[in-house]
């Protein structure tokens, strides 16, 4: 097959003079917002206490243990603004993302232990899910940096239970093991109740010396035997309960390597057992990334720098999606299926870092009067209709019989509407894609480079595709709604403005709360606020989006569930003709 992939056609064209000159703004605009993203991001790192002090006390923070543990260049981090309770810290106290180790994939979490010593917070169950899912969609190995306090118990209601609550992890942790998916941990500090479990339910166990799990700690160990009320009598014995177990926490390593073996591993200093799970990332399932490569790894003809100014962040401003994807995908070469058919959506294969992926995007701009062909009104780009929706149908379905994963690329407005809409099946086309895409079994991951709307966002390998959707990424120019705020508003108050007429009524109250609408779907969809919320996952510089590309591409190709032989393939065959 290398015919079809050393040298597959090239496409993009250097920037002009006038492109450059014309988009200085454009470029400032974008950078501003990434400036914003990194201030938000670095106050989480800061969160909780200064790192000096957890040194002091003779242990590393979670960002030095990652930076020990990691491949340098190799980190990705994931929902590092997420924080959709709002808490007080600003953090739901767990760092996740993908990175490399050993040279191996894997999905790596921590506890922030400058932040009340790792306790759960509300929202970190839902984090930690993400995380879970994450590594069982790609099917690498999850690597834990356990050191969790336990339940932060004035806000325990706020996360405790439910079906996807604090306990989900254990479960979850189980049914990756099930699924042959292993669970390695590096266990530091005093890990009581919910982080004990943290710290039983991976696969295998490396401790700190210092380090312990229990299923209580000494907190609630002094308080054993409550009268349902509090006395001095009471309070003195549970400060000597207190003096006792702060001594000498239970669940410690004479109990849990010398006694139940739990821990398979003990070492002298907090880098031994960042060493211990370099060395088992050795040996973890996995191809030579030479046994998927359809082609030797090659840079993009033209610089990431491009996406500055190609990627409008004015919404209504038109650009070519043709152009962004040049900018990404190896030697800017790929292999368009049906470009003929569908202009609204480029489908087509291309390789990033080597591998061999299916790319989907809305293309933007004026289609051509004749175009849709079952409706009077010319098609307008990012807007989806009947022959796109059945060329991605086809391209999603192809893409799972190939086992090649998937990569999204979002900025639409949403499905052609209206009885004429209706009755060209686009309702019904919108859920057969989404039958495609569940019926596929092959990692896809989103990135919304500008709009994400109504449900053409759920049907482009939207999040909500959880068992398929690895992760999504932002940039600077994404926003995610259900329409326009404009719309939004129009679609309000437009019988209200009506019956202010009619009625010989002033339309100012009306048109002002119009406006009003207007501006918070813009508060509520720009790139903050959907990391903070989960609408994505993470917001990521312009030029860090191949770096992401190649993760995911490298992750799914690492241990897949599933192979089709490169010369067993038939998109590039059916692409060719």
């Amino acid at each position: 097959m290398r015919p079809y992939f050393e040298k597959m056609a090239e496409f993009g064209h250097p920037l002009s003079e006038g492109q450059i000159k014309s988009s200085e703004k454009n470029v400032e605009s974008i950078k501003e917002v990434e400036n914003q993203i990194k201030a938000e991001v670095e106050k989480v790192k800061n969160a909780g206490f200064p790192e000096a002090k957890i040194n002091a006390r003779g242990e590393m923070t979670i960002w030095q243990r990652l930076r020990y543990l990691v491949d340098p260049g190799t980190w990705c981090p994931l929902n590092s603004l997420y924080n959709p309770m709002n808490n007080e810290e600003g953090t739901t106290n767990v760092i996740n993302g993908l990175a490399r180790i050993s040279g191996k994939w894997a999905v790596v979490i921590g506890f922030d232990n400058k932040v009340l010593a790792g306790a759960w917070l509300p929202g970190q169950s839902e984090n930690i899910l993400r995380a879970t899912d994450l590594a069982k969609r790609l099917n690498i190995p999850l690597v834990w940096l356990v050191n969790c306090s336990g339940v932060k118990l004035t806000e325990q209601e706020k996360f405790y239970a439910g079906r996807r609550g604090g306990g989900t992890t254990f479960f979850r942790h189980a049914e990756l093991e099930i699924g042959g998916i292993p669970i390695l941990a590096g266990i530091y500090g005093t890990n009581p109740a919910g982080g004990g479990y943290q710290g039983i339910s991976p696969t295998v166990l490396f401790a700190h010396k210092n380090c312990n799990i229990a299923v209580g700690g000494g907190g609630i160990l002094s308080g054993m035997s409550p009268k349902g009320h509090f006395d001095l009598e009471g309070a003195e014995q549970l400060i000597k309960a207190a003096r006792q177990y702060k001594e000498k926490p239970p669940g410690g390593v004479e109990i849990h390597y010398d006694a139940t073996g739990f821990f398979r591993y003990v070492y002298e200093e907090e880098t031994g057992v960042l060493d211990g799970l370099k060395d088992y990332m050795k040996d973890m399932p996995g191809y030579n990334p030479k046994f998927f490569r359809v082609a030797e790894p090659k840079n993009p003809k033209f610089a990431a720098d491009d996406l500055y100014r190609l990627v409008p962040f004015n919404q209504k401003q038109m650009y070519s999606f043709d152009e962004v994807l040049a900018r990404l995908s190896d030697g800017s070469e790929h292999m368009e299926y049906k470009p003929n058919y569908g202009p609204e959506i480029y489908t087509g294969l291309i390789k990033i870092d080597g591998f061999l992926v299916g790319a989907i995007g809305n293309r933007q701009g004026y289609l051509g009067e004749d175009y849709p062909e079952y409706a009077p009104y010319p098609g307008i780009g990012g807007k989806l209709y009947r022959q796109g929706l059945i060329k991605m149908n086809e391209f999603v379905t192809l893409c799972g019989r190939d086992r090649l994963p998937v990569i999204w690329f979002q900025d639409t407005t949403g499905i052609d509407v209206g009885n004429i809409a209706e009755k060209a099946e686009l309702l019904g086309l919108g859920q057969s894609l989404i039958y495609s895409i569940q019926q596929t079994d092959v990692p896809m991951m989103l990135v919304v480079l500008r709009k994400g709307t109504a449900a053409a966002h759920y049907v482009m390998g939207g999040p909500t595709a959880n068992r398929h959707n690895a992760f999504t990424l932002g940039i600077p120019t994404t926003e995610i709604y259900v329409m326009h705020g404009e719309t939004a508003a129009a679609a309000t108050f437009s019988r209200r403005l009506v019956k202010e007429k009619d009625a010989g009524r002033p339309l100012e109250p009306v048109i002002e709360n119009m406006n009003k609408m207007v501006k918070e779907y813009y508060d509520n969809s720009r790139p903050a606020y959907c990391a903070k919320h989960g609408l994505v996952d993470e917001i990521v510089n312009m030029t860090d989006v191949r770096k992401y590309l190649a993760a995911f591409a490298g992750a799914a190709y690492q241990n897949p569930k599933s192979i089709c032989p490169h010369h067993h393939l038939m998109l590039p065959r059916i692409i060719k003709g």
